[in-house]
């Protein structure tokens, strides 16, 4: 209990300075947002990649908190030391960062998948249908789903080119509906689901997100969400094990598809060597089987897994997946469902 409370201590602590560093950096966040939403919109794609190349490299230089966690991750994901059982606090302020060529290789390349990404949400605020179109391919798997389903639940994690998954389902035929969260100040929200909705998607804010949600499955949208998240329990998170690691993640996907009676299809869009993306199909669950809802979002988060293990660089490795720790109790609870799933 004392160590819980030391981690619960931590963890706050944490938090407050990344609040405040957050308050710091918000005009030079609204400064690179300005004049991605300036510059990037009017470049061609051949320009678009190399100058979010260029960020990277700067983003990967000062980001010392970020190339830490990375790192952190990383190993975590590589099993190198820490397991299911041995769940500990990480402080990326006082952490090394000793990563060999390798490691660094990777790091850097997931910066990199990072940059290009917001680069492209930037990009398609111009033209969006035709740009989608033109960066992204869907495979023939993921069209027979979609066409032979209305609505579906879309679900993949920060990995590849996450923002082109409902453009394309859209350009599919399929109304969607997706969820952002704040980033930054209220205002640089605003602007950023602005840009978001440029292809004709419905964007809801994270907070309060289930009752649009809930209405607009009953609509017809179908809806595109992203599980590898931490979702603290009390706002709806689930623990699973993801990694070896226990994550609290939100069990929205399985509980809107047993609700609006919709299958779900975990994808991810693969970047290809001439720098467009082909969306690819990894699982499909009935909405039948989505009523068991711990089950499913553990199935979901196993096929990301798979997904993260075999391209490491093309997931956000700077992200804090794990800030939830859990109770010992949790632990217990988690350890008896897995064992009662094999």
């Amino acid at each position: 209990m004392a160590e819980q409370r030391e981690n619960d201590q931590k963890t706050a602590a944490s938090r407050k300075t990344a609040k405040l560093k957050n308050r710091l950096l918000a005009p030079v966040e609204w400064l690179g947002i300005a004049a991605g939403l300036c510059i990037m919109p009017w470049l061609p794609r051949r320009a678009l990649f190399p100058l979010c190349d260029l960020i990277s490299r700067v983003m990967y230089i000062f980001d010392r908190r970020g190339r830490r966690r990375a790192l952190e991750n990383l190993r975590i994901l590589r099993g190198e030391y820490r397991n299911f059982p041995d769940v500990v606090f990480f402080n990326p302020d006082a952490a090394p960062y000793d990563p060999s060529p390798g490691e660094e290789r990777i790091v850097r390349r997931s910066y990199r998948n990072m940059s290009r990404t917001v680069g492209y949400a930037f990009w398609t605020c111009f033209r969006a249908r035709a740009r989608c179109a033109a960066t992204g391919v869907m495979c023939e798997e993921g069209r027979k789903f979609l066409s032979g389903n209305r609505p579906v639940v879309t679900v993949s994690g920060h990995i590849g080119c996450w923002e082109l998954l409902s453009q394309l389902a859209f350009l599919e035929g399929h109304g969607m509906m997706s969820v952002a969260k704040d980033i930054g100040t209220p205002g640089m929200t605003a602007l950023l689901m602005k840009a978001r909705r440029s292809i004709g998607q419905e964007i809801v804010r994270a907070e309060g997100a289930f009752r649009p949600l809930m209405q607009g499955l009953r609509r017809g949208l179908s809806l595109g969400l992203l599980v590898d998240q931490s979702v603290s329990p009390k706002r709806g998170g689930v623990w699973v094990k993801f990694l070896g690691m226990p994550m609290s993640v939100s069990a929205a996907p399985a509980f809107f598809a047993a609700k609006g009676m919709a299958p779900i299809a975990v994808a991810w869009s693969r970047p290809l060597k001439d720098g467009r993306y082909r969306c690819e199909v990894v699982d499909v669950i009935s909405a039948a089987e989505a009523r068991d809802v711990w089950a499913t979002t553990q199935r979901c988060a196993a096929d990301l897994e798979r997904v993260v293990r075999r391209h490491p660089s093309c997931w956000v490795l700077n992200y804090n997946f794990f800030s939830n720790l859990p109770r010992p109790e949790d632990l217990v609870k988690l350890k008896a469902k897995l064992a009662g799933a094999k």
